[in-house]
């Protein structure tokens, strides 16, 4: 368990629900967004990757970082927290760390949402925390996470099992 400062719960309670409104709109129930340094959001997303039609690169922290690299410039994005319901999957890690977003506070872990998801064909869980993939990079990307798991976890129960 991870210890958030009320900023970090504060936010980190917002992409909960904003995945739960994903999953009411039918979407996977993933959100994120990205807060710069004085609090002022930046960038928000839910995940598009719905298939058979859905892109499956539209993860939710995906599309955030993207979003914010044209809201804000690369200094303030290097000082930018982007918050996750679920761990960033390797494909999201690596937009992070190209967007030059550096710092991610994140909900449920990869391991929880594997036990959430099970073999589901449109969750392939890939087994790389984000961390290792940061830290893989030439420079440091600070990660706080798991944190509000059970909450976070609300979205999921009953989705990978329902017929879609």
């Amino acid at each position: 368990m991870t210890t958030l400062s009320p900023e970090d719960t504060h936010f980190l309670q917002i992409v909960i629900r904003m995945s739960l409104e994903a999953r009411q709109a039918g979407k996977h129930p993933f959100a994120a967004i990205v807060v710069d340094a004085s609090g002022v959001l930046l960038a928000q997303a839910i995940n598009d990757a719905l298939p058979p039609d859905g892109d499956p690169t539209r993860h939710a922290e995906l599309i955030a970082a993207g979003r914010a690299t044209h809201a804000a410039a690369r200094e303030q994005l290097a000082d930018a927290t982007l918050y996750t319901s679920a761990e960033p999957c390797a494909m999201c890690a690596g937009a992070i760390y190209w967007c030059g977003i550096g710092r991610v506070v994140y909900a449920l872990s990869e391991t929880r949402l594997l036990t959430l998801t099970g073999n589901h064909p449109e969750n392939p869980t890939l087994a790389l925390p984000c961390r290792d993939v940061f830290a893989r990079g030439q420079r440091r990307i600070a990660v706080a996470g798991p944190a509000l798991e059970d909450d976070a976890a609300a979205a999921h129960h009953g989705f990978w099992s329902a017929p879609r």
